[in-house]
């Protein structure tokens, strides 16, 4: 189970976000890789890479002596659909009552109303 909290902490600075988008781009990615596109030191960016670890946002590999940085979008997705989702039914749901309000013609009820969930 990811922590929410995790995820939130790990989104709020810039810089590991800027690291999440690099393994969009190109996944697999080695610390000497991300390093290399960061305006950091290397303990900088192995720090920003471990709270990104913990918050399940990323996953490592070792290949050899490399250890690979891969991208692991479940826990924003989950903090999607648990903190978007819900948020925005509410908006469309409110935009096709809107929508049947208008185009039913003046003096004619409508009686269908949207569906609507909590």
């Amino acid at each position: 189970m990811i922590d929410d909290d995790l995820v939130f902490k790990a989104l709020a600075d810039t810089s590991r976000r800027f690291l999440l988008d690099l393994l969009h781009k190109r996944d697999g990615q080695t610390l000497s890789e991300l390093e290399w596109e960061l305006e950091m030191t290397r303990f900088g960016v192995m720090k920003h890479l471990k709270l990104l670890e913990e918050a399940g946002l990323v996953i490592t590999r070792k290949e050899g002596r490399e250890k690979l940085h891969f991208l692991n979008a479940v826990p924003i997705c989950q903090i999607h659909d648990r903190w978007i989702d819900k948020y925005k039914q509410h908006q469309v749901s409110a935009l096709v009552d809107l929508k049947k309000k208008l185009e039913t013609p003046k003096g004619e009820k409508s009686w269908i109303k949207a569906k609507k969930t909590a």
